[in-house]
């Protein structure tokens, strides 16, 4: 390949990027401020939780099933009338 030519070439592409930039450069002045995108929708479901949360519910409702198995704390066990 020529030298020659191949510079003549980088030359004539720089050019071209050049113009294309000043092109986008105008636009983007034309334009001013762009509206603000939507935002995404919020996320459904549960969060998710870490180690240490999981750990709080964990011990929570070992308390709270250790409470409900002990007869007589807040309703007679076998007798419903």
């Amino acid at each position: 390949m020529d030298l020659y030519k191949a510079i003549q070439e980088l030359y004539a592409e720089k050019e071209k990027l050049e113009r294309v930039i000043a092109s986008l450069e105008e636009l983007q002045r034309n334009a001013g401020v762009l509206p603000d995108l939507p935002k995404p929708a919020k996320r459904r479901g549960r969060k998710s939780m870490n180690t240490e949360e999981r750990q709080e519910v964990s011990e929570r409702m070992r308390k709270y099933w250790a409470g409900r198995r002990q007869p007589g704390k807040d309703e007679p066990s076998g007798s419903k009338e």
